[in-house]
């Protein structure tokens, strides 16, 4: 058996063209959906993955700018810039791309983002929110998750899922996404006994460690859906995830890495770019 390849291409385009045709709709009406992004990083990896943000942004018909602020940039510098654009009305998404200069964590910084904005769920009161079933736009990645099993029809309700990672930016939320969809949740994590007799018992897997290929075929019950969530970077400057290849003869069907999560995750960024806009009137 081969797993079915579950692709993000096609989502993502569908997102990016309802978007697209919203977006069209705002800026015809003189609020024309803005996304900034603000960066503090050398990280090649990172800029690439801003760049291309802002070229779909372009292709969408939103407004990207970016902010970037240098590796040498303090916290506090980084913070004031998230204040200001919190507070700019033109600005209608923020999101703060990691990895950030020493002396900092995400959660930190991300709090002086108005949640309204905060397109990426980074700040810890969208997390909250989230948690309780309000109103909050999740990770985009989390969402991506989610999104990419509606889109193949994967059933959720009673069905027993394990995520493995418990980051605020994609394992946790992702499993309070899955248990709002009725899915039995397990989070497993570096700390977890016996990992691959827990990660057996799924019936959809999400791996999001960031760890390559750690996830093997003992790791899979035979046809579970997995979702690999890892853009690990490989010598040749390629990605690879956190399963590894074996587990699509195993498995009843996989995302790949690249190609899976990550483009719909971008395409999602641009829809609650837009959907902030639409909301700011």
């Amino acid at each position: 058996m081969t797993a079915t390849v579950l692709t993000g291409k096609e989502l993502a385009a569908a997102i990016r063209a309802e978007a697209a045709t919203r977006a069209a709709e705002l800026t015809a009406a003189g609020h024309p959906p803005q996304l900034a992004v603000v960066t503090a990083t050398a990280d090649e990896s990172s800029a690439w993955y801003v760049r291309s943000i802002a070229r779909a942004a372009e292709k969408t018909g939103l407004v990207c700018e970016i902010h970037d602020l240098g590796p040498q940039a303090e916290p506090g510098a980084v913070r004031e810039r998230l204040e200001q654009l919190s507070a700019d009305k033109a600005v209608h998404g923020l999101m703060l791309q990691t990895p950030l200069p020493p002396g900092t964590t995400l959660e930190e910084l991300a709090s002086a983002i108005a949640f309204e904005k905060d397109v990426d769920g980074a700040n810890p009161l969208s997390l909250g929110r989230l948690a309780s079933g309000l109103p909050a736009f999740a990770p985009a990645t989390a969402e991506a998750v989610v999104a990419l099993l509606d889109h193949y029809k994967v059933p959720l309700s009673g069905r027993q899922a394990v995520v493995v990672g418990r980051s605020t930016v994609v394992g946790k939320p992702a499993a309070h996404l899955l248990l709002d969809r009725d899915a039995t949740v397990t989070v497993c994590h570096s700390r977890t006994a016996d990992l691959a007799a827990v990660t057996r018992t799924a019936e959809v897997l999400v791996a999001a460690v960031g760890r390559t290929h750690l996830i093997t075929a003992e790791h899979v019950r035979p046809g579970a859906v997995v979702i690999d969530v890892g853009t690990n970077p490989t010598a040749d400057g390629g990605l690879t995830g956190d399963v590894a290849p074996e587990v699509a003869e195993l498995a009843g069907a996989l995302t790949p890495v690249p190609g899976g999560v990550g483009p719909v995750t971008t395409a999602l960024l641009l829809r609650h770019t837009v959907l902030a806009a639409d909301r700011a009137g």
